[in-house]
Formats: C-alpha cells, structure tokens, sequence
C-alpha cells in the first residue's frame, strides 16, 4: 500500500477580507481598559494561560493570539490569573466564541515540583521568577474557573500540559493512572500538539454558528461522545494477544493496508519493512488545491470488514482497563505511539466509563510558508507593559534565540518533544529565519551582537528528513536515529551551514551561538558541520547528551552507545585545535531511568572520576505523562516491543531512597552523598573502591574534605561544568534541564540539571 502524508487547508487561506483589522494591536489586550482604548466591546476568544504574557513568538499564548489575530479575530489575553475564584477570569468580560486554556509553556506539575517531588522555589515565566503563580494542574483548575465566570461558553484547552495528558496517563505526582484532562476539565475540545491548524479552522467554524459539540473532523483534537462516532471499522485491543486461537485476532500492532504491512518487533526496529518498502510515486505535498483522491479500501486482517484506512479507528483498553492493570497499560502505550506518523495514524477511541474519548490522527505539518508566516506576526518580542522592570527568566534566556525548525525524529523515551511536535521536522525558510535575526537586531532591548542560539528542540536537524516521502509517510519507527542512523534519512547539514555563515554576516551581529543541544550521532554524519560548529558557534562549552555509558538504560532511552560520543569528541577535539580555541564538551546523563541497575551508575561515577567530570545538580529521571519512559517506570514492561504478560520485565528505581542513590553515584564527589555511596558499595561487593588511592571512588571518611561549593578545595576542574542545557521553542521547556529544573541560566558556564 502507498502512502503519503494527508493534504491540508493552507493555514492562512480561511482569511475573510471583511473582518482584517488595519492594523494590529501593539499588545494583545489584558484588561477592558486595552481592550476600550482598541475599541472592542468583547473579545472574539480569550486566552488563558500560566505564563506571564510575553509578546514573543516562543511563548505560546502570543503565537496563538497573534495567529488568530491575523485570521481577523479580536484576542484577549488572562495571564496567571488568581485562581481562587472565578472573578479574574471575568476580567475581559464574555469571549463571543470560546475560552482557550493553557497551563503554559511548561507542564504545570514539572514547573512546580522537582523529580523528587519537591516543592521548586521559581517559576521562569514568572516576573522576578516568583513561584506559586499558578496552580497545580493548571488546566484543570482554569478550565473549571472559565466554566464558572461564563456559564455556556465553549472551552478548548491545548498546550503542552494538555497535549501530554490526551489520554488515560501515568501520573507521577499522584502515583496513579488519571482519566484524560479533557474529561476531567470538562472541556468541549482539547488541540494536541502544534495545534496551529486545528485551532484556526475551529476558530473559523465557530465563528460561522457551528455548535463545537459537531466539530468532530479536524485532525489533532480529541473530543468525548457518549457513543461513538458511525461508519468506523474498528480494532479492538483492548486485550493482549493469547495465542493459539481458531480465529486470530487482528494484530493491533499493525498497520492497515493491503499488503498487510506487517513490523517487526525488535526495539527501535518497528516500521522497518514499511521503510524497505514504502515505494515511489506518493507525493508528501501538505498543502494542493487538487481534490483529494478517492481513499482506498483495505481488508483488516482476520475481519471481513472493508474500510477505508481514515475511516479506521482503534480502540484502545479502556481507562478502568489501563488503571488496573500495568500490562494492559504498557500495551495502550506502544499502540498511542505507534499511532504518531501522520502518514499512516489512525484514529483511536477509550472508553473512560460511560463516555468515548475520541482522539484524531496527529495534525498534519506546517509548510515552510507558513511557519514563515506564523513566526514573522508582529510580535512586539518583549514582556507586556504591565510588568514594568521585572525581568522574567525564561524570557530573558531566549529573547535574542531563533527558532529555525520544530519536531524531532530522535524518539527519546524519556522526552516529551515526539509526543507534541511530531518526527517531522518542520522548517523555516533561510529568508525567514535571517530576517528575523534583524528583527532582533533592530529591535530587542539590550542587544549587544550575539544572537544566543538558533535552533529549535534539536539543533542539527533543520531541512533533514526522509530521502523519500512515500517511505516518510509510510513509516512507523519510533526514531529515525536508533539503532543507528537510518539509510533513508538525509544527513546532509550543508543547508544549515550556509544559514550559519549567512547569519554571522548580517551586519551589527558580532557573534552566533548555537545554545539547542546538538544530535551528536547526526551530526558526525558531517563532518564540515561539525568543523562549522565548533570554529564559529561554540563559547568554550559545548553541551551533548550521552545520557548514560550501560547498554541496558541505553536502549530503553533510545540512545546511541559512547561509540558515537567518542567520534564526535574526536572531531570536536581536532577542529577547536585547528580553530586554535581551547573547549571543552559538556555531557549530560541522566539518573533512576528505567531500566539502569546500581552497577550501571556504579559504571557511569567511576567513568565520571576517570574523564574529571563534576556534576553539581543532576536529574533524576522524571516520568513525565504519556512518555514511553513513563509507561516502562509504572508497568515495569518494555513497549518499544510487543507487550504480553510474560514479555520483558523492566526494572526501575523507585522510591527516593533508590533515586537519590542514583543521584549519589552522579555526584560522587559530594561529600554529602559519601555515607549513602560507602553503604551502597559495601552492599554490591565494591568496598575496594573506597579509599583515596587513584581509581577508588570516594574516600573512606569524611574528615578533611569538608566544602562550601561542589569541588574540594585545591582540587582542579577539568573540563567540566554544572551540565545545563538552554532550549528553543515551547516544547522543549516543558521539560527543562536546569537549575532546580526551571529554565536554564543564560550561558552560565557550569549549570545543571535537576
């Protein structure tokens, strides 16, 4: 069967003449003051959101509002309202066509609470970093307030809080599977991902008297029915597979289509055949003017039933199904992100007691015109009035950064970027992006000449993708890069190269930094990349994230072996020699992720000791909603293979005793951690490594090595730092690396993660 990704509505040609304004507002208004000196008797939408307002492109309430804006429609928007009740939300008086709530940029428990659970003691969006501005499950709690201030009126929530939490998840804070946010908000409607498509064909829909209870066809949304939806075929698996049946039942793994499309089940090896045989003459157009041709029809396996394949959906085990039982819960998990390709995902449907959650295959990509066009709105790129002097963190660490592309093919478990941006890479056009470097340059406070990064979620995947989009579109892995880099992606950096040295050229720009963490397994795919890099856009510290050294964690995370690290290393090394600039890398690994043994971190301490690396602040593993980590950590079960009852067991630590162990072993030369490591090794049969002789670990007693800071005083620091990591866009924020796990510090030279 043939694939191709679906043709969309360009995202700007429901415009009606009629209702364009002559000009935008400077600020989207936040009070009816704003709203009286623009003329507005009432908002067409009001924005509710958890961040501060920020007029800049990277903050989701102003890319929303501003997009909506140019579409014709007068936008309010409420940031970090008092929750308390529902008087703040009355503010702005009614919305004629609905509430939009976001908990922000950041998921609202990852923004106050640690890995450890522990209460943060900032909040990067906030003005003057002030923690406690919004609540705990911020769209919940927001969506009930709008409900309250304005009985009738439709609510959509969206954003990443939203996103991640589409579907019956694991939830860390609580330690128990929660119902989908849409149902416990009682929302009308919930955008998932990049949302820009459904949001402004919703808008418009509204806007032209349709009920938001029949809006139940646009792509990325989920919705709840009473029954569902007529003239589907369905999948059930909402039960494992038990061999040995007369009638086999339809393997729930597996695609639709004609040739059966069968995968493999080898971890990170899913989807290969579609690969091998995705075959040509499929266009990946997004955007035509041309009808779209006639589905065809196929024949579910082991079913009499011929439908067409978007006429499909899955029923996944119900919510009762999934909070009860970890297997099955394993199971909805690989099914969700084996249901990501926008190509190929079908719809999916879950039972959450007497209601169908209904959820949409993922929204079809943003064209280059039109990320163009959405990042070039007039954004005033600076905080709203209102907050006067206060400088808001997150602000100030990307107010000088460009965000270049969206998505990443790079399927890390742990990471929430494929779960809300999708694989594909989205991209904006060289013109675009160098134009909005001047923008920058003309028009930002405090711009000095550097521009601090131009990136995105990844920084070396910008205008890589598939060789052939009929095997993009067909393709059902969940990394494009593990195993090992695939044969049908495109490794060519040479577009990025050139928008480097065309950025550094631009007049009253001094320097170009390059802040995004580098996919370092890509990019020695290129070797002139790398030469690039490292000569122009690298400040003495590189940042890269192995992650661990062990083959077990390794391949849980989707994570390449330190055979890549050490090539890249090499190169790095040899072109900052030839650059005559002496830097250094900074790698990052991470503790307590599913599947890593006390001897696996026993390994990663002693290889930290060997390669004089100090970590400050580390992280533990957070299991973040809906990740494939996460369902690993509550199940003990791998999804990244076929899940049975007998199946791989993955172990995790849990319990802080065991994550702060982990955690111990990454800073194994806190003497804090000593008395913990000094047990722990006598336990595993390691008391060897207890003594101050060269390559033992920790001395065997505390006097003398009392400290202030995080080295012994007199001992040298070689080439390491706090390993922080800066991020470009809303996604990657969702889930930082950090001081106390908030947005990164601007540059700092050691930083952290938490």
């Amino acid at each position: 069967m043939t694939f191709a990704i679906p043709r969309a509505r360009a995202l700007f040609a429901n415009v009606p003449k009629a209702n364009k304004r002559a000009a935008a507002a400077r600020f989207l208004p936040t009070t009816r003051a704003e709203m009286d000196a623009l003329g507005w008797d009432a908002c067409d939408v009001i924005v509710v959101t958890g961040d501060a307002y920020v007029d800049h492109p990277s903050f989701g309430m102003a890319l929303i509002g501003r997009l909506l804006e140019a579409q014709g429609f007068r936008v309010g928007i409420i940031a970090q309202p008092d929750w308390h009740s529902a008087d703040a939300f009355r503010a702005l008086g009614k919305p004629r066509l609905y509430f939009g709530v976001t908990g922000g940029n950041m998921d609202s428990m990852v923004n106050r609470y640690t890995s450890d659970k522990k209460i943060r003691s900032d909040d990067a969006y906030t003005p003057g970093g002030v923690a406690g501005k919004r609540p705990d499950r911020a769209v919940l709690v927001y969506a009930q307030r709008c409900r309250e201030a304005f009985k009738g009126v439709p609510v959509i929530v969206g954003g990443i809080g939203a996103s991640l939490r589409r579907i019956a998840h694991y939830d860390y804070w609580s330690e128990k599977v929660r119902r989908s946010v849409l149902l416990d908000s009682k929302a009308d409607l919930l955008l998932y991902g990049n949302a820009e498509r459904a949001l402004v064909e919703v808008t418009h829909r509204l806007n032209r008297g349709e009920s938001i209870k029949s809006i139940r066809d646009i792509r990325g949304t989920a919705f709840a029915l009473s029954e569902p939806l007529p003239g589907y075929g369905t999948i059930d698996s909402t039960t494992l597979d038990r061999p040995g049946p007369v009638q086999p039942p339809v393997n729930p793994y597996q695609s639709t289509g004609a040739d059966g499309d069968a995968d493999t089940d080898a971890a990170g090896g899913d989807g290969a055949k579609a690969c091998a045989t995705g075959g040509a003459g499929a266009s990946g157009a997004v955007t035509s003017d041309a009808p779209s041709p006639p589905p065809k029809l196929v024949q579910l396996r082991s079913s009499r039933l011929a439908v067409a394949r978007d006429r499909t959906v899955i029923r996944l085990p119900s919510f009762e199904q999934v909070r009860d039982d970890e297997v099955l819960y394993a199971h909805a998990s690989r099914i969700l992100h084996r249901e990501a390709n926008p190509g190929n995902a079908r719809a999916l449907v879950q039972r959450h007691g007497t209601r169908e959650l209904w959820i949409t295959p993922p929204p079809i990509p943003l064209t280059t015109p039109e990320m163009d066009r959405v990042y070039e709105l007039p954004y005033q790129r600076v905080p709203h009035p209102s907050y006067g002097n206060a400088k808001i963190p997150a602000y100030q660490m990307i107010r000088f950064s460009v965000t270049i592309q969206r998505g990443c093919f790079g399927g890390c478990t742990f990471c929430s970027i494929t779960e809300h941006e999708g694989r594909i890479i989205q991209n904006r056009s060289e013109k675009s992006i160098l134009g909005e470097v001047k923008e920058i340059r003309d028009k930002v406070p405090g711009f000095t000449g550097t521009i601090s990064d131009l990136g995105g979620p990844t920084a070396n995947m910008y205008r890589i993708a598939c060789k052939d989009p009929a095997i993009e579109a067909a393709c059902r892995k969940p990394s494009c890069v593990y195993p090992g880099v695939c044969d049908n992606l495109n490794t060519d950096h040479s577009a990025l190269v050139q928008l480097y040295r065309k950025a550094r050229k631009i007049d009253g720009v001094k320097r170009v930094m390059i802040a995004s963490g580098v996919r370092y397994d890509l990019a020695v795919k290129d070797p002139a990349y790398v030469k690039e890099l490292v000569t122009h856009h690298v400040g003495g510290y590189l940042k890269i994230a192995p992650e661990h050294l062990s083959d077990a964690p390794l391949s849980k995370m989707m994570k390449p072996g330190m055979g890549s690290y050490y090539e890249f290393k090499k190169l790095f090394e040899r072109y900052s020699k030839q650059a005559g600039k002496k830097q250094f890398l900074i790698p990052y690994f991470i503790a307590a992720h599913p599947g890593t043994s006390d001897e696996d971190m026993l390994e990663l301490a002693l290889w930290l000791k060997a390669n004089g690396f100090e970590a400050d602040q580390v992280q533990n593993f957070l299991p973040s909603p809906m990740s494939t980590a996460t369902a690993m950590y509550h199940s003990q079960k791998n999804p990244l293979r076929r899940v049975t009852r007998d199946s791989e067991t993955v172990m995790s630590p849990r319990g802080i005793k065991h994550r702060r162990l982990h955690k111990a072993f990454l800073r194994y030369h806190d003497p804090e951690n000593w008395p913990l490591l000094r047990k722990a090794l006598t336990r595993m049969g390691r008391a060897d490594l207890i003594g101050s002789a060269e390559g033992q670990l920790i001395p065997a007693h505390d006097r003398g090595h009392a400290r202030t800071g995080t080295a012994r005083k007199g001992q040298k620091k070689q080439g390491r730092g706090k390993f922080a990591t800066q991020h470009t866009g809303a996604a990657k924020a969702a889930f930082p690396r950090g001081r106390n796990g908030g947005a990164p510090k601007k540059r700092r030279r050691k930083s952290s993660r938490d």
